[in-house]
């Protein structure tokens, strides 16, 4: 497979990825099937990580556009093109990363004896293990499985985002040199 076609590949699949971001968080915003107003919400959900990070950012890598710059004979730009997207790209994938995975570890925030917090967050990450611990929760009932399934759909995503926005990143600086 040529470079290009492996850019194509790439770029293709980054949007796949995108796309399941984006839809990992808008579910993340409705714990239960049911809309929270956002002080019952956690702060990780609301920073959104996938719509900006591993949704808005990663989709910057249009393998079109790049495609398009190199077919009109001035491929230097198309190349730069790519070369700042991917690297916008990755950005935004870390972002993603790093907010999913500190989601996880403190914990979703729930309702627990009349009060709203982040009730798992001294565990750093041990209620994962501990799922007795879930039903805890009196409201929304099953946040803590809802966050902790679509928080590691989130991280998954976003490493497989950061391991393609290297080939992209990769591809565009061996074919600037071609």
């Amino acid at each position: 497979m040529d470079l290009k076609k492996c850019t194509r590949c790439a770029g293709f699949s980054l949007i796949s990825l995108s796309l399941v971001c984006i839809t990992a968080n808008a579910l993340l915003l409705v714990p239960d099937g049911k809309t929270w107003s956002s002080d019952q919400l956690s702060m990780h959900v609301l920073l959104l990580p996938g719509f900006i990070g591993g949704g808005l950012m990663v989709r910057s890598l249009d393998p079109m556009r790049a495609r398009t710059a190199c077919s009109v004979g001035c491929c230097v730009p198309g190349i730069t093109h790519s070369f700042l997207c991917s690297i916008f790209g990755m950005l935004g994938a870390i972002y993603c990363l790093s907010v999913s995975g500190v989601g996880l570890r403190i914990g979703p925030k729930c309702f627990i004896n009349g009060e709203w917090d982040y009730h798992f967050q001294e565990s750093e990450g041990d209620y994962l293990k501990y799922n007795a611990y879930w039903n805890l929760c009196e409201e929304p009932l099953t946040v803590v499985p809802w966050n902790v399934t679509l928080l590691s759909l989130l991280v998954v995503a976003s490493c497989l985002e950061m391991v393609l926005c290297g080939v992209y990143l990769v591809n565009a600086i061996i074919l600037s040199f071609d």
